[in-house]
């Protein structure tokens, strides 16, 4: 026999389950970006990527950071790289990335994912990363992760798409499987939190890397023919992708 307890308890599951929307999902027609490449649109947990099935790796990367999501008990430890069976062979593997000189680059970091045990392991996919300098990955790129979680933290939510960009000609490859080695690396991020505002960075990805370029949003869309935030309303959309104004995400206004 149903009680009313037992209808209370059923009403409160079927809520929650409701409510419980994946990362990717809640904010998908404000991040996910227009134009580029032509890729294979995969939709995770936390993230979603366009994958190239030429190059082996994604086009881009874009998930929404809110301050929930900039920390939780789910941590990198024994979580390995995987294969993604999602997208069509032959595909990125451990062995193309053993000893070729580059580390497994995440695109949405480990530690933006540490939320959900779910994010975390779908951000060691193959598909969420790209071969980067070791340097790089340790270095300026991971400098740019943190000021992201620390902007998230003080805004609320920022919104973040990045990835690879690749040399005009025919790039370098590693791996059986050859997987694309970028040039360099752009990400954009924008927060909505007050007066709108929007950031880019390109990171080279060789030997002789200098300091990361603080870029518009605008001018990453020049380098990468990708259309950032496209889903904004055209007023602000032209306003906050001329600014590359650092300060502005240093202050809340």
């Amino acid at each position: 026999m149903t009680t009313a307890k037992n209808i209370l308890t059923i009403l409160i599951a079927t809520a929650m389950t409701c409510c419980m929307k994946s990362a990717a999902e809640v904010n998908e027609n404000l991040m996910t970006p227009k134009g580029g490449s032509n890729g294979q649109i995969l939709r995770r947990y936390a993230y979603i990527t366009s994958y190239n099935k030429d190059t082996k790796i994604p086009n881009w990367v874009a998930w929404s950071l809110t301050r929930e999501h900039t920390n939780g008990p789910h941590k990198r430890g024994g979580l390995r790289f995987e294969e993604d069976t999602d997208v069509p062979q032959p595909r990125a593997t451990y062995f193309d990335y053993m000893q070729s000189g580059y580390s497994r680059g995440h695109m949405c970091p480990s530690a933006d994912n540490r939320w959900n045990s779910r994010a975390q392991q779908e951000s060691f996919l193959y598909t969420n990363c790209c071969p980067q300098l070791s340097s790089l990955n340790e270095g300026e790129w991971n400098d740019i992760e943190i000021k992201c979680r620390t902007w998230a933290n003080k805004y609320g939510e920022i919104q973040i798409v990045c990835g690879p960009i690749l040399p005009k000609g025919k790039p370098k490859t590693i791996g059986k499987n050859k997987v694309a080695v970028p040039e360099a690396f752009f990400k954009v991020v924008l927060c909505m939190k007050g007066n709108p505002k929007a950031i880019g960075f390109i990171c080279g990805n060789g030997e002789d890397n200098q300091q990361p370029q603080i870029l518009s949003v605008d001018d990453v869309e020049r380098i990468t023919g990708i259309d950032f935030f496209a889903a904004l309303p055209d007023d602000i959309e032209q306003r906050v992708e001329r600014s590359c104004n650092l300060a502005s995400f240093l202050q809340l206004k």
